[in-house]
């Protein structure tokens, strides 16, 4: 497994070693101790989550406040999107920033996302299969987001707004410049 940084404190792209012959592949999607090792800091997952998408589906930004705040670890099982965390910790050195990659089941790249960032996708192909593990459990009431064409965010999606398909709950998030983080 490769680690890569990006231009979030903490957020990292994984890229594993795949081995392919005529009977398909085979990776290591998640080695614990591989990534400490890499990284300097040890995740304990706690919940995986997977959703199906049709092309144009956006989901996010989305995040969980306070001590329900969650870190994940991203992946494409099947299809392609553009997957993007934005780090949103007022004491970080990257707060603000954007991190945009494209993650799919042709590329096998994951993203390791921190406590403290937003995280949104959008699916790029005809349909998506997503998957994501989770350092803590979903909380309903601390249920957060930002809206996802936020002006100072200025976020390309690489999708026309008349091609997006969001839920009128995200439709209605506040702003990078309005969140109040617990």
């Amino acid at each position: 497994m490769q680690i890569k940084e990006t231009n979030i404190k903490d957020c990292y792209e994984l890229e594993p070693r795949v081995f392919e012959d005529q009977r398909g592949y085979f990776f290591e999607s998640f080695n614990q101790k591989r990534y400490a090792e890499l990284t300097g800091f040890m995740v304990n997952f706690v919940q995986d989550n997977q959703s199906f998408s049709t092309k144009g589906v956006l989901r996010g930004l989305h995040y969980q406040k306070g001590e329900s705040a969650q870190a994940k670890l991203v992946r494409v099982l099947q299809g392609k999107v553009l997957d993007v965390a934005v780090d949103i910790r007022k004491d970080s050195p990257t707060y603000g920033n954007v991190f945009k990659t494209i993650l799919s089941s042709e590329n096998y790249r994951h993203l390791f996302i921190p406590r403290g960032c937003a995280h949104g996708f959008v699916t790029l192909s005809d349909t998506a299969t997503f998957f994501y593990k989770c350092d803590n459990y979903y909380d309903p009431k601390a249920e957060a987001g930002i809206i996802y064409n936020d002006a100072n965010l200025n976020i390309d999606w690489e999708i026309t707004d008349s091609e997006l398909i969001i839920s009128e709950k995200d439709k209605i998030l506040p702003h990078f410049k309005d969140l109040v983080i617990h």
